[in-house]
């Protein structure tokens, strides 16, 4: 059993869906977002259009994670960009060279052992949140970074562009990004799924599908909050009526007088979350 499905975001612009669908398609893995709450612009109307016309989706959320606690808050980040969509396929954790890179330029060396707790602590936090976790990565990263049978743990996206399929375990293949898709200008990221996921996931009772899933019990005790350019910890402090010594600790702040511009903290208080689209 195979499904034909896509992967796009923002780069792709404006999508005609119902061509896509019309085309053959029977799902569709869109970018949510990438690191700490920065959204894909067309997320939401992609999704919207999709929730429409009945073609199934999922989201992917790119790993700028430089600690094991921030791949934790980018989960927070993704469920709370994705938790107004219908989600019939995974939530999924995209993990490359490109985290080496943003990881590098903050000066973490990722190691083995670090990009296993990415994957991990972000998985983790998804599924916590009632939702079906999954990673992406490709056959080099995967030998390279993680343990042998780490595939198994969760559900793998085998990203490998090539004509032939080598056979890797995984329950979904990117096998090329120049697919041509009525519907969609340029070049398309094109996949396979192997499973029925929206019976697998409704049948599991994850994302939500049936309308009644409640918050798992004492994980939503904190909002989600993006630092702005002139905030301190102190004045996000006063401002939800906490400490700033309180906060460092939940998000493993090891400075206080550090924090940036577009990261996410978690403030404990029930509240809104809060988000920048860049």
């Amino acid at each position: 059993m195979s499904f034909r499905g896509l992967n796009v975001s923002e780069i792709q612009e404006i999508i005609d869906w119902e061509q896509v669908k019309s085309a053959g398609y029977q799902f569709a893995m869109l970018l949510a977002g990438h690191g700490l709450g920065i959204l894909d612009q067309k997320f939401l109307q992609n999704a919207s259009e999709c929730n429409r016309i009945g073609l199934p989706i999922g989201a992917y959320w790119l790993c700028r994670a430089i600690n094991p606690e921030t791949a934790r808050q980018e989960a927070d980040g993704c469920i709370s960009a994705v938790s107004s969509c219908r989600l019939e396929y995974p939530v999924c954790y995209n993990i490359n060279q490109m985290t080496i890179s943003y990881a590098a330029q903050h000066g973490v060396t990722v190691t083995p052992s670090l990009a296993t707790q990415f994957v991990q602590n972000f998985c983790d936090r998804i599924e916590e949140l009632g939702y079906y976790p999954m990673f992406c990565c490709s056959r080099n990263f995967l030998d390279t970074y993680f343990p042998p049978g780490f595939s198994k743990r969760y559900t793998f996206w085998y990203s490998c562009h090539s004509s032939t399929f080598d056979n890797t375990d995984c329950s979904m293949w990117q096998y090329t990004d120049q697919g041509n898709v009525p519907g969609i200008s340029g070049n398309v990221d094109l996949d396979v799924g192997f499973l029925d996921f929206p019976v697998m996931i409704r049948s599991a009772g994850f994302n939500r599908l049936d309308g009644s899933l409640p918050p798992p019990a004492g994980t939503q005790n904190y909002i989600t909050y993006v630092v702005q350019p002139e905030d301190t910890l102190i004045r996000i402090a006063q401002r939800y009526g906490t400490t700033y010594e309180a906060l460092a600790s939940l998000n493993d702040i090891p400075d206080p007088d550090i924090i940036y511009a577009g990261q996410t903290i978690r403030i404990p208080e029930t509240g809104t979350s809060f988000f920048r689209i860049s």
